[in-house]
């Protein structure tokens, strides 16, 4: 077979920086775009990615696989190390099936069977990918051995028969979410991946680390959405005298960064996460996943008059927003609010503001399936008051505030028979701090 040959040239400014552009057409008809990244020299040692083309996950966003955060991950990588490649076959869109394939498998595995089984159903073979042909690209190229971004094994082994020698196999790790959580444990169980969703949470040291993928999805329990609302988590770090900040609101740093590292693997986990204007107010968050390599949720802003400035955060172009707010936000500020893209949803009042059975609802009927509600005080004691809460993840820090910003306010209860016990619990340590996580007894 004729190597492929170069038919285009040119710079690329990408978010990761510049790249050189190298186009190749082979004669099986893909197309090879090598992206390079300072100068490879003797083309020896080279740190190279050899990503499969996902339309659905690397332009669209789709959550039911990790390809989208692993190519963003292996561009960081190549950019930060000064040289690199990375090799990006469009052909190999589902594993070799092509999308339209990919698509039907993926309506299988929506009837319980994994990606294995969805392949093998359709008369598809389970990997047809070829590497032949990306070997020549690179062995025109000036490459001979390299540190390859991966997890899988046998694409190792394919480039190493074809040509390239395979110093290293670095792992290419990221926090997995509940979308393709199946999904990541196939490629682990049966193709035979590394660990692509990380460590597990009981193999945490607790260090923190933005290359350092972390699987904290045992934390989330069961996970079951309903028919009326998502499947709520409710998570936050208290001191050990129930206190989620001083009493001048000042809250960071209660909790330690391993357990900083997990509360972003959550978020990386779940559809949305969700705070109250209060918590905008007071420390500005961004609400994304920063401290493990994975995708950023929706997030989803409690504000019954949208008092919160258009300049917070929250509002940037990081990840979607969504603002649940009522009749008594001015219709002015919810217009400006779209125009900025972010989704304005007006729900029923209740007794602190939002109806949260409303809210939740519009949530549910949007898609999303799984919210992870971080505070404050007054939202974490209103989800659980309306028992609207199906598990509850708290991190104890093993300090002592006195007088501060407790974390549950008043739930109503008369004696210790009515408070809300957690049941399936579970208990990590991430560092100093303890997590205990648990199902409302409801």
């Amino acid at each position: 077979m004729l190597p492929p040959q170069e038919v285009a040239r040119l710079p690329l400014p990408t978010w990761a920086g510049e790249f050189d552009l190298r186009a190749f057409q082979g004669a099986s008809g893909n197309l090879y775009l090598l992206f390079a990244r300072g100068d490879i020299g003797d083309g020896r040692g080279v740190l190279l990615r050899l990503h499969s083309g996902c339309l659905t996950g690397d332009a669209l966003g789709s959550l039911r696989c990790d390809c989208g955060p692993q190519l963003r991950l292996a561009m960081r990588r190549i950019a930060a190390e000064g040289r690199g490649l990375l090799l990006y076959v469009p052909g190999h869109e589902g594993r070799g099936v092509g999308l339209v394939e990919k698509l039907r498998a993926y309506i299988l595995q929506d009837q319980g069977h994994d990606t294995v089984q969805a392949n093998l159903r359709l008369g598809l073979p389970v990997d047809s990918r070829d590497y032949q042909e990306a070997a020549q690209v690179l062995v025109a190229s000036g490459v001979r051995s390299v540190r390859l971004l991966s997890n899988n094994p046998d694409k190792a082994h394919a480039l190493d028969r074809a040509g390239i020698l395979i110093e290293d196999l670095v792992p290419i790790q990221t926090a997995p979410h509940l979308r393709n959580r199946g999904y990541v444990e196939t490629k682990r169980a049966r193709l035979g991946h590394r660990r692509p969703g990380g460590e597990p949470l009981a193999a945490d040291d607790g260090l923190d680390g933005q290359d350092n993928a972390l699987d904290a999805t045992a934390l989330l329990g069961e996970v079951h959405p309903g028919p009326d609302r998502p499947y709520v988590v409710l998570k936050y770090a208290q001191t050990l005298d129930g206190r989620i900040a001083t009493s001048s609101g000042e809250a960071k740093w209660i909790s330690g960064p391993g357990e900083r590292r997990i509360s972003h693997a959550l978020r990386a986990a779940c559809d949305s996460v969700a705070v109250g204007a209060g918590t905008v107010l007071a420390d500005d968050p961004l609400l994304t996943v920063r401290m493990v390599p994975g995708a950023s949720p929706i997030r989803v802003i409690l504000d019954s008059t949208l008092r919160l400035p258009t300049t917070a955060q929250v509002f940037g172009a990081d990840a979607a927003t969504i603002v649940l707010t009522t009749e008594r936000s001015h219709p002015d500020r919810r217009a400006t609010m779209r125009e900025g893209g972010v989704t304005v949803e007006v729900v029923r009042e209740g007794p602190d503001g939002i109806d949260l059975h409303d809210g939740l609802g519009r949530l549910r009927a949007s898609g999303v399936r799984s919210l992870l509600v971080e505070g404050g005080a007054r939202v974490i004691t209103s989800v659980l008051r309306e028992r609207l809460v199906d598990r509850v993840v708290i991190a104890v820090a093993p300090l002592l505030l006195g007088k501060g910003i407790e974390a549950v306010g008043d739930l109503g209860t008369s004696s210790v028979a009515d408070g809300l016990r957690l049941v399936n619990r579970t208990v990590h340590q991430a560092g100093p701090d303890l997590l205990i996580a648990g199902d409302p007894d409801t």
